[in-house]
């Protein structure tokens, strides 16, 4: 048990990280580090070891552990944070050793995630993903953490609900998830708004840190939160823009992803991520100027795979060229269609390539074609006369209307529509 006092909103940390032969144990230190400043925490000292696997025990080891009990004394740390996913037990066992709150990666990664979230619906996802973390971390001899005022890993619902008994925390759950149900429904009646518009949806998508965000505000011309931190952006969101006179879209910014992003995150945030599993185009924006690109790209596919989005058309931004001394470009597939561009958000060279090739991409289809209608058809011509679709008028014998139309898919769509009116299958070619 823990006896003394913890200052509130103490974060010195200890890291400690381990290099395993297991493939799901094996995590990049440098990222974590930045994870770790990311989250607020000051770090006082990094610890390393190797195993060929993890100690059931400790995961570290008795003699690690037994290390690690004895740089928080030196360092009078206030928690260890590991660079791993740990078991409610091992958590459990190392915490009892060295004196000292223990936080894993999974537990890091939420807590960074109760700081970004802005929206209602985002705030209600950490809580249910802290609480599913939570749940499996409620055992008998946790009392002393009531000491424990805030910090790293202690927000939202960690502050509220560690005696809380399973019972309480399954209810709020229960209650979490209804509300969310509500937003859920909410959001799906605006996708389908834009469904029916016709507006075609792209998601930026990409590793966190990649300059999704910055790419987004460059296109939008928008003043979406950016900042060379992991996570600065949490919460969807979308902005209609026109990249050219005839092509409206709508542009999604994502929460970006990483690698062994916590499953039950992944589960939370499903109903945002809807947003790029309905979108038409997925751009994937990769900091090429990272060493750990390849890694990080099939992460990202990982993910998309995840939440069943990897069979939408995507397209590789490239970002970051301006630190390679790469020239902008764009690639093609052997189908024909645009692959990869490679452009800077920060020095702008490229932008017109990315935004020229969504042009080209979503075009809007014209439909075109002759019209002919009875004379009695009067209110009709007039009705196409006021949405510009008349390119030409004559008249034939029986004082019918010839008309020379032109029009876009989606305004003959609405048209249609508005007018309870088939003009596709009147129209001769």
């Amino acid at each position: 048990m823990l006896d003394r006092e913890r200052a509130e909103g103490g974060n010195r940390a200890i890291l400690v990280h381990m290099d395993v032969y297991d493939e799901s144990h094996r995590e990049n230190l440098s990222e974590f580090k930045e994870l770790v400043v990311s989250s607020g925490a000051e770090i006082v000292a990094i610890t390393t070891s190797s195993r060929s696997r993890p100690d059931p025990k400790y995961f570290v080891g008795s003699g690690k552990a037994r290390e690690i009990a004895e740089l928080v004394k030196q360092h009078e740390a206030d928690l260890v944070l590991f660079n791993h996913t740990l078991a409610a037990s091992q958590e459990r066992n190392i915490e009892g050793l060295i004196e000292c709150r223990v936080l894993d990666r999974t537990g890091l990664i939420l807590d960074i995630f109760a700081q970004r979230a802005r929206s209602f619906e985002g705030k209600l996802q950490v809580e249910l993903a802290q609480l599913k973390h939570l749940s499996t971390r409620l055992v008998r001899g946790w009392t002393h953490l009531e000491r424990q005022k805030g910090g790293i890993g202690l927000r939202g619902p960690g502050e509220t609900q560690l005696e809380t008994d399973r019972r309480l925390l399954n209810l709020r759950i229960k209650q979490i998830n209804k509300r969310l149900e509500k937003v859920k429904k909410q959001r799906e009646q605006g996708r389908q708004s834009r469904q029916k518009a016709e507006i075609p949806t792209i998601s930026l998508v990409g590793y966190t840190n990649a300059g999704k965000s910055s790419l987004f505000n460059v296109l939008t011309e928008g003043d979406v939160y950016v900042k060379d931190q992991l996570f600065a952006t949490l919460d969807p969101t979308l902005r209609r823009i026109e990249l050219s006179k005839d092509v409206t879209v709508i542009l999604a910014d994502t929460v970006g992803f990483i690698r062994h992003l916590p499953h039950d995150l992944v589960n939370a945030f499903r109903s945002t991520l809807q947003e790029t599993t309905e979108a038409q185009l997925l751009l994937h924006v990769i900091d090429s100027a990272d060493e750990n690109r390849d890694a990080n790209i099939e992460e990202v596919e990982k993910v998309l795979t995840q939440i069943e989005a990897n069979d939408i058309h995507c397209i590789q931004v490239m970002n970051k060229i301006d630190l390679t001394e790469v020239a902008p470009r764009v690639d093609i597939a052997d189908d024909g269609r645009v692959k990869r561009i490679w452009l800077s958000v920060e020095s702008g060279e490229g932008i017109n390539l990315l935004k020229q090739t969504l042009i080209d991409l979503f075009r809007e289809k014209m439909v075109e074609g002759r019209l002919v209608l009875p004379a009695a058809e009067a209110r009709l011509r007039a009705k196409l006369f006021e949405i510009g679709a008349i390119r030409g008028e004559s008249h034939d014998e029986e004082g019918r209307y010839i008309l020379q139309i032109s029009i876009s898919q989606r305004d003959l769509n609405q048209f249609e529509s508005r007018e309870q009116v088939s003009l596709a299958s009147m129209l001769q070619k």
